[in-house]
C-alpha cells in the first residue's frame, strides 16, 4: 500500500464504509482529516455549533439506519458535542463522533483545551477508543461502525491526537465488519405461535432500533392479518403507518387512555425492537407485574431500559423477526376484533382537528387551524422532525405517518433538536418534503443552522410555536405552584425577520384568516424555491397543548 497519513486514511476508511457527508465545526486538533476531505467524496457539512454537528449525524443515524459521523475539536468542541451523545446513547441510535486531541506529549500537562475523553463521555458511549498507533487508523473506523451498529445502537468516540493523524502509514483500509441480526429460532417461533393462539387479549409493542421500511411493513403485516392491537413506543409512531386498521396510538405524552389501556390489559404483550421503560409505563408503574406475559424481541442481550417481567426473550432485531412473522399464520380470531376496535377507534378520533380549533386570543394564530391548512400540502411520505416541549404535540397528533422513517425526535428530553435534524433530513433526501415542528424556545437553541441550510441546499418547512414561554414546564409550574410563574417566560425576536437575514423565506402568523395563503407561501418557498422557509406562530400561550 503506498503510504499516507492517519487522517487521510481515516478519511478513505470512511468512503470504505459507505459515508456520503460528514457534519463538521473546524478545528486546527483535525486538519489532517479536514485536509483528507478535500479530494474525497465524502461532503463535508460544516454547521455552526458542535451541538448542531452530533444533531444533525444522530438524525443521519435514525434516517438511514448506518452510523451518522460527526467531527469536532478538543475541549470546548467536545462540549459542545456532548448533547447529541447523550442522545444517541438514550435514542440508541449509531454515532460516531471524531474529536481532536492534543499531541500525545502535552497529556497530563494542562495543555490548551486538554480533556480526558474516557472520563468526559466513558458512560455515555458504547466505546471510547484514542488512536496512538497511525497503523491502527482504519482499524480503528472499522471497529468504531461496527460497535455504533451493532447490538444496540449508540455513539462511539473516536479520540485523535493532532500530531498521530499527521504521521505516515502504509496500512490499508480495512473493510466494514458485518453486523448480526440475530435470528427467530423454530422454537423461538412455534412457542410464540402456542402463546398467541392462547391469548384472549394480545397486543404488539413497536419501537427501538435497527427498523428498516421492509422490516415495519412485515410486522406491521402480521399484525393487520390476524387483527392484533399494535401501540406505539414514545417517540416510535412510524413503525405502523397512522392509517393502519390495528394502530392504537403512542404511549407517552400526547397519548389516548385506550393505548394504555391495550398496554395495561393484555394478557400477551409481544414488544419488538424497544423495550419497557420508564414513559411508556407511567413511570414504571404500568406492566410491572412478575406474572405479565411479556415476550421481548430485541438483539441487546443486556436489554438495557427494560423494566418488568420477560416471559421470553428473543435474541433478533426487528428485520429478523420481520422476516420469520411475514408468513406465519395463525389462523382465524374473531374475538380478537372486540379488543381492538374501541383503542383503533378512540385513535383516529385523536388525530381529528376539534371543531373548536379557532378559539384562541387575539392577536394570536391557532396552531390546530395551522396543522389542518398543513395537511392537504404534505406527501405522504412527509419527513417530520420535532425537539423537546409541548410544541411536539401538534405534530404527534396530528400529522400521518405514512411509513418508516418518517418521524425524528428525541427520547431524551433534549431541545434545540428540530431544526438541525430536518437540515440532515434534508440534505440525505433533497426530494421528499420535510415539517419541522419547533418550540420557540427549543427553536432559539439551534436556529443558526439554518445557515448551514442555506449554505448546502436543505429546504426544510419549519414552523415555530411561539407561545413566549418554555410551555412544558410552565405546565409543571402550574401543576405544582399554581399561580406563581417564574422562570418561564421568553421575550421573542422576530423569527421571521431572523430567517430572511440568513436568506430563507420568512413569514409571521399573528391572525387565523391569514393561516391559509402563509402556508401556501411557506410550502411554495421550500417546493419551488428550494429554500428552507419558517413560519413564525404567534401562539395563545393560554393553549398549551391540542384540544385545551
Amino acid at each position: 500500500m503506498p503510504e499516507q497519513s492517519a487522517g487521510h486514511l481515516i478519511v478513505e476508511s470512511l468512503e470504505a464504509h459507505g459515508v456520503d457527508r460528514v457534519f463538521t465545526v473546524p478545528g486546527e486538533s483535525f486538519l489532517d482529516v479536514l485536509d483528507g476531505l478535500h479530494d474525497s467524496s465524502v461532503q463535508n457539512v460544516v454547521c455552526r455549533q458542535e451541538g448542531g454537528v452530533t444533531y444533525m449525524a444522530e438524525a443521519h443515524g435514525k434516517l438511514t439506519g448506518r452510523p451518522g459521523v460527526a467531527m469536532v475539536t478538543r475541549g470546548p468542541g467536545a462540549s459542545n458535542a456532548f448533547v447529541g451523545v447523550h442522545l444517541a446513547w438514550q435514542d440508541s441510535t449509531p454515532l460516531v463522533l471524531f474529536v481532536g486531541l492534543v499531541p500525545v506529549a502535552h497529556r497530563e500537562k494542562e495543555a490548551f483545551q486538554e480533556f480526558d475523553p474516557h472520563q468526559w463521555f466513558g458512560s455515555q458511549a458504547k466505546r471510547v477508543m484514542v488512536l496512538d498507533d497511525p497503523d491502527r487508523a482504519s482499524e480503528y473506523v472499522a471497529e468504531a461502525f461496527f460497535a455504533a451498529s451493532s447490538g444496540r445502537p449508540g455513539p462511539v468516540v473516536v479520540g485523535l491526537p493532532e500530531d498521530v493523524i499527521t504521521q505516515r502509514t502504509d496500512a490499508p483500509v480495512v473493510p466494514p465488519l458485518p453486523v448480526a441480526e440475530g435470528a427467530v429460532s423454530a422454537e423461538d417461533l412455534a412457542e410464540l405461535a402456542a402463546a398467541l393462539e392462547t391469548a384472549e387479549r394480545p397486543a404488539i409493542m413497536l419501537g427501538g432500533p435497527r427498523w428498516t421500511p421492509e422490516a415495519a411493513a412485515q410486522v406491521s403485516g402480521f399484525a393487520e392479518r390476524h387483527g392484533i392491537p399494535v401501540v406505539s413506543d414514545w417517540r416510535a409512531g412510524d413503525r405502523i403507518r397512522t392509517d393502519s386498521p390495528v394502530a392504537v396510538g403512542e404511549l407517552g405524552y400526547s397519548r389516548t387512555e385506550d393505548s394504555v389501556r391495550v398496554l395495561r390489559d393484555a394478557d400477551l404483550l409481544l414488544v419488538v425492537g424497544t423495550t419497557l421503560s420508564d414513559i411508556p409505563t407511567d413511570g414504571f408503574t404500568l406492566r410491572q407485574e412478575r406474572s405479565a406475559r411479556n415476550w421481548v424481541v430485541n438483539v441487546d442481550a443486556a436489554l438495557r431500559q427494560h423494566s418488568g417481567a420477560v416471559a421470553r426473550h428473543v435474541l433478533a432485531s426487528p428485520v429478523a423477526f420481520g422476516r420469520t412473522v411475514a408468513g406465519l399464520d395463525l389462523g382465524e380470531h374473531p374475538e380478537w376484533t372486540g379488543w381492538l376496535e374501541p383503542a383503533a377507534s378512540a385513535h383516529r378520533e385523536h388525530m381529528r382537528i376539534p371543531s373548536t380549533a379557532g378559539n384562541n386570543a387575539p392577536g394570536t394564530a391557532d396552531m390546530e387551524l395551522v396543522v389542518k391548512a398543513l395537511l392537504p400540502h404534505l406527501p405522504e411520505d412527509t419527513a417530520v422532525t420535532t425537539g423537546s416541549g409541548n410544541h411536539t404535540a401538534w405534530a404527534q397528533r396530528y400529522v400521518p405517518k405514512g411509513g418508516y422513517p418518517c418521524h425524528f425526535s428525541v427520547r431524551n428530553g433534549t431541545m434545540g433538536y428540530s431544526v438541525p435534524s430536518a437540515v440532515a433530513v434534508s440534505l440525505a433526501q433533497p426530494e421528499r418534503f420535510v415539517l419541522s415542528v419547533s418550540g420557540d424556545g427549543e427553536f432559539l437553541m439551534n436556529s443558526q443552522e439554518l445557515a448551514t441550510a442555506v449554505q448546502y441546499g436543505a429546504h426544510p418547512l419549519i414552523v415555530v410555536v411561539d407561545n413566549g414561554q418554555y410551555g412544558t414546564i410552565r405546565a409543571h409550574q402550574e401543576r405544582h405552584y399554581p399561580g406563581r410563574v417564574s422562570g418561564t417566560q421568553l421575550r421573542n425576536p422576530d423569527f421571521a425577520a431572523v430567517a430572511r437575514g440568513y436568506g430563507a423565506f420568512g413569514a409571521r402568523l399573528e391572525r387565523n384568516e391569514d393561516i391559509e395563503g402563509v402556508i401556501a407561501d411557506g410550502v411554495r418557498a421550500v417546493t419551488e424555491d428550494r429554500v428552507p422557509a419558517v413560519v413564525h406562530v404567534v401562539a395563545d400561550p393560554a393553549k398549551l397543548l391540542p384540544g385545551m
